[in-house]
């Protein structure tokens, strides 16, 4: 990449705040955080189900996965949401069979991806873009991203799961058991982090519709994304310890409301980590020749490129109406040439002594007339 998105754009921190802070109106953001919060409830439970289902295979009557995907879930997501999604994958589980829940896998999988979907269409508007992908490679795209997301999410929990494990082991073989287990505990949340901003990079580097993107694990609008919905995330949860009336408000429904003003939260950073990258890409786009596209654009220079196809249409319809102007132009100063020797020729005659003979006087009449039929013939 020939440009540094860690450079801004040539912006200022305070002046690409102001830019992201229009455009997230421009773009009506958080309206499609709103839609964003929608097709994730109805995901959400189809990918843990995917999920819980795939720990079955990967460690066959080990639950330690599950409990760990629900324990980590349960630091950013408020108590009253993790009773609710937890009790449901329960009592999914519980009231299916194994060979149900096979069955039940794939089409898992078809729902979940429709949140990423949902994800894909919000995106190419931070990017102020066209969708012009086709439906099943939209839905190939949002399926691949909707597995490689389970994929990590499962590496996570695996490698946290024997890392400890290996902790225990090596403290209780080796010795060094406060050091290694106050290692471990902050080297777990690092490890979390990573595949966190994987999962980000993979997002903003397939989902919008845009050409010639080159992939960078680390990018501006990932931290800010990234951090947004931690701080949001773990804000909401205080307040709903102190402040919790969504279930006085909404009786059994408040969970769900919980639920439901999470993800939007969840949608918003996502949305906004996009706009922040779009933004800078633009800035750089903006400041002279380079790979970086700008806002509309899906290649670089596409927009200039366009401009100057029209512009050059334009001319060369100007240039044709021009030299179809002089044709006709000449073809008028022909016919009115002809008809001027005609007149000359009819003035000759006139003049002429009456000793002329009445056979000269009608060959030249004649041949005025003929002459008359071919202009109007070559006109």
């Amino acid at each position: 990449m020939l440009f540094s998105l860690w450079k801004l754009g040539g912006l200022s921190v305070k002046d690409l705040a102001v830019r992201v802070y229009n455009e997230i109106w421009d773009d009506g953001l958080l309206d499609s955080a709103a839609q964003l919060a929608y097709y994730f409830l109805f995901a959400l439970f189809p990918l843990l189900i995917f999920l819980t289902s795939i720990f079955g295979f990967v460690v066959s009557g080990d639950n330690n996965l599950q409990k760990d995907l629900f324990r980590y879930l349960g630091t950013v997501l408020p108590s009253s949401a993790l009773d609710l999604v937890s009790s449901v994958i329960t009592e999914v589980g519980q009231s299916s069979s194994g060979g149900k829940l096979t069955i039940g896998l794939f089409l898992a999988l078809w729902a979940a991806s429709s949140g990423m979907e949902a994800l894909t269409q919000s995106l190419n508007k931070t990017y102020e873009i066209k969708e012009s992908r086709s439906w099943w490679w939209r839905r190939l795209i949002s399926i691949f991203l909707t597995i490689v997301l389970a994929i990590l999410i499962i590496s996570a929990l695996i490698v946290i799961l024997f890392g400890g494990q290996i902790t225990d082991y090596v403290s209780l073989h080796f010795g060094f058991g406060f050091f290694l287990t106050t290692a471990w505990q902050i080297l777990q949340y690092l490890i979390v982090l990573a595949f966190v901003l994987l999962a980000f990079a993979l997002i903003y580097y397939v989902s919008p519709d845009v050409k010639e993107q080159n992939f960078s694990f680390i990018t501006p609008g990932a931290i800010v994304g990234i951090a947004l919905w931690l701080l949001v995330s773990l804000g909401f949860r205080l307040y709903l310890s102190y402040f919790n009336s969504y279930s006085a408000t909404y009786g059994s429904l408040g969970a769900v409301i919980i639920l439901m003003l999470w993800l939007y939260f969840t949608g918003a950073a996502i949305l906004i980590g996009g706009e922040i990258n779009s933004e800078i890409e633009n800035a750089v786009a903006e400041a002279g020749p380079t790979e970086a596209k700008e806002k509309g654009e899906k290649v670089p220079n596409d927009g200039k490129n366009e401009a100057v196809e029209h512009q050059t249409k334009q001319n060369s319809r100007r240039f044709g109406d021009e030299n179809e102007q002089a044709s006709e132009k000449q073809k008028l100063i022909s016919v009115d040439s002809k008809a001027s020797v005609v007149k000359e020729s009819s003035e000759k005659i006139n003049s002429s002594p009456a000793r002329t003979s009445i056979f000269t006087k009608v060959v030249a009449v004649a041949s005025m007339l003929t002459g008359v039929v071919r202009s109007f013939r070559n006109k």
